[in-house]
């Protein structure tokens, strides 16, 4: 008897899309000819064209660390170097959990604080 396993598959742009919409008052809006996902007006991630990677909020001082632990994962493309924005390869990901948590962070820092804390305190 031969027995297979497979690994489970990487998240994909519908795991970005779903995870992102079941985050409190998300709306997805067309912008640049991608989708884009905001919360109370504040966009808080981006999935450019290809839809093998996904861009999400990450403060400036931050970036430079994350970038040099995990240079797999995550990168700034020269456009955005000056932004508070990085770049999250999705085959790159350990699992849902993990884009779950990167989406997560970026949406509580464009969501108003008064949100985050009601959603926080209900998960």
């Amino acid at each position: 008897m031969t027995t297979t396993t497979s690994a489970a598959a990487a998240p994909d742009s519908d795991d970005v899309r779903r995870l992102a919409l079941a985050l409190p008052q998300t709306a997805e809006k067309q912008a640049w000819g991608m989708p884009t996902f905001r919360v109370a007006g504040k966009m808080f991630v981006t999935v450019p064209d290809d839809e093998s990677s996904f861009a999400v909020r990450c403060p400036m001082h931050e970036r430079g660390e994350l970038i040099a632990a995990e240079p797999e994962k995550f990168w700034v493309p020269p456009h955005e170097a000056g932004s508070n924005w990085v770049r999250v390869r999705l085959a790159a990901l350990d699992d849902l959990d993990e884009l779950r948590d990167i989406l997560l962070d970026s949406w509580q820092q464009a969501a108003p604080a008064e949100l985050v804390a009601a959603y926080l305190t209900t998960r």
